[in-house]
């Protein structure tokens, strides 16, 4: 029963809700206007008079909304009046740097030029060379006799003494130890020659205080070495002094 009655009251609210939504739905509906027949009225001459709007206020358009009054101007700024107090303006001292002087006595520039690199000197080899010139050889004489060929011999070719050494000119001999290259001359590649002069004792052996250099090229070069290596020199032994001669010349090889 009690449900019953709860759905009868349901269906009734949900009936009335309805309704008041379709009333707030639905348009309103226009104003009627009551028509009203004139009476018959008697024609009076009148004054003119303006005519009226016959538009009713309701249909006439609302008046458009008003403008909103302008911002309010800003004040202008009042110009700045110049002040009656002068501030000086404080006065920098500048520094007085004093002007450099240039010394017009300028040294003169001379020009250096670079200095030729020395080309280095070869080595050379040292070979002295020695040439010796054939003594002439006496042609020999007839002999008349036997008896008498050893007793012209004897007397033709006098012996020599250590005062008067026989000459022989170029002797060779039998032992010979070479001069040693210079290494001066080596370096400033120097060639010359040296011719001494020097006695041979009847043994064989050179007197080193006899040796004297006849010529030499250049001089005071190949002199030292020659006289060293000629004092150690042996010849063939003989009967008597003899005085030799001997040229030696140095020559770089390369």
């Amino acid at each position: 029963m009690r449900r019953l009655v709860g759905l009868v009251a349901g269906a009734a609210l949900a009936l009335v809700l309805f309704y008041l939504l379709a009333l707030l739905v639905a348009p309103p509906a226009p104003e009627s206007q009551e028509i009203v027949s004139a009476a018959p009225i008697a024609m009076v001459d009148a004054p003119e008079q303006a005519p009226t709007p016959t538009t009713s206020a309701a249909s006439a358009p609302p008046p458009p909304p008003a403008a909103p009054p302008p911002p309010p101007a800003a004040a202008p700024t009042p110009a700045p009046t110049p002040s009656r107090i002068a501030v000086p303006e404080p006065q920098v001292a500048q520094p007085q740097t004093p002007a450099p002087t240039l010394d017009a006595a300028l040294p003169e520039l001379s020009e250096a030029r670079p200095t030729p690199r020395p080309k280095p000197e070869p080595q050379p080899q040292p070979q002295p060379e020695s040439r010796p010139e054939p003594s002439p050889q006496p042609s020999p004489s007839p002999a008349p006799s036997t008896a008498q060929a050893p007793a012209s011999q004897a007397a033709s070719t006098p012996k020599g003494t250590q005062a008067s050494p026989r000459d022989v000119g170029q002797l060779q001999p039998t032992s010979r130890v070479n001069p040693t290259y210079p290494a001066r001359a080596q370096r400033r590649g120097l060639e010359g020659y040296v011719e001494v002069s020097f006695v041979i004792q009847p043994d064989g052996r050179v007197d080193g205080g006899s040796l004297r250099v006849i010529d030499a090229e250049p001089a005071n070069v190949f002199d030292r070495a020659v006289e060293e290596a000629i004092s150690r020199w042996r010849f063939p032994p003989a009967d008597d002094v003899r005085r030799a001669t001997q040229r030696i010349e140095f020559k770089l090889q390369g």
